[in-house]
């Protein structure tokens, strides 16, 4: 993906960082992806280019939505999108840490559509040789990890998203001696801090949304990463349902274990992450003596970086 095309998207994420920040704080989760997500459409429409939405905002949220199939920008070379006009939700409306803008661009038709129920899914900055796997034990995992970075497994520090169905699953990491790190919301960003060594998080586990499996996977395979998912519609209240509708419109195996390969089939994509509030990753969008300054994170497979962007407007 050229370098002026991923600076394009990146202010797409800046703009709609900064129309959510306007809601930090306040307590109304959907006026802030409301902001978000018009400020993006808008800023999309902007750009000469042909994109086209395969991961829009999920459904759960009962928020306005860049909807699966939507036509963004005015003419040109064709790329498919996923986003997150605000990952983090409820870390914007209640100003906690590491809400983002979150963006996957890669060439059209790399991008999977992902049915919009649960994934189980497992992230790192390195598959181990081989070792991870998404139908490993905890066990297995956790001391993989272990061995590729050579720490004692007492250092090991897997981040996992706190709910209820990751009871065993905690019990499972902590029985090993290894480490865990609770996040209440944040599902991309819990994958993609695995590939930031600032981070500290060197394993992510657990389930969540499968678009968010797609987002994450993008970044961690542009910057050679790993990540592998599964699929688990008895997670979901409408889970046979949404299974009915995917088996109708499968190009996979909805039982098998998702490869890297089979979520982005490009080598050729970039992640954008903006900060709506402060994080981990990247700082939030702050505001004073007449600027609006934004803090970034770009992987991109086209030179396998990550790069951290501040940019700093008039207001």
């Amino acid at each position: 993906m050229q370098q002026t095309r991923i600076m394009e998207i990146l202010k797409v994420a800046e703009l709609a960082a900064i129309a959510a920040s306007e809601w930090n704080g306040r307590g109304d989760k959907v006026a802030a992806d409301q902001a978000a997500t018009t400020a993006m459409r808008n800023a999309f429409n902007d750009i000469e280019f042909s994109g086209r939405i395969v991961i829009g905002e999920g459904e759960r949220d009962e928020a306005p939505m860049l909807f699966i199939g939507e036509e963004l920008g005015k003419g040109g070379e064709e790329i498919d999108i996923a986003v997150d006009p605000l990952e983090g939700t409820n870390l914007c409306a209640y100003n906690r840490a590491n809400s983002l803008t979150t963006i996957a661009i890669a060439p059209r038709g790399a991008l999977l559509y992902a049915p919009d129920t649960y994934m189980w899914k497992i992230a790192a900055a390195t598959d181990c040789g081989g070792r991870l796997h998404i139908d490993n034990t905890p066990e297995e995992n956790v001391r993989a990890i272990a061995d590729e970075l050579g720490k004692p497994i007492e250092d090991v520090n897997v981040l996992v998203l706190k709910r209820g169905r990751h009871d065993k699953l905690i019990e499972a990491i902590r029985s090993t001696g290894a480490r865990v790190s609770l996040i209440d919301d944040g599902d991309v960003y819990g994958a993609i801090a695995t590939a930031i060594p600032h981070t500290g998080i060197d394993l992510y586990m657990g389930s969540g949304g499968s678009p968010e499996g797609v987002l994450a996977c993008t970044g961690l395979k542009a910057i050679g990463g790993f990540f592998m998912g599964k699929l688990d519609f008895t997670l979901d209240r409408d889970g046979e349902a949404k299974r009915a509708r995917a088996e109708k419109m499968a190009e996979i195996d909805l039982d098998a274990p998702l490869t890297m390969d089979i979520l982005v089939r490009s080598d050729d994509a970039a992640f954008i992450a903006c900060g709506v509030t402060d994080g981990d990753m990247v700082h939030g969008v702050r505001k004073g003596n007449g600027t609006i300054a934004t803090e970034s994170v770009i992987m991109s497979a086209s030179d396998k970086t990550t790069r951290f962007v501040r940019t700093i407007r008039r207001a």
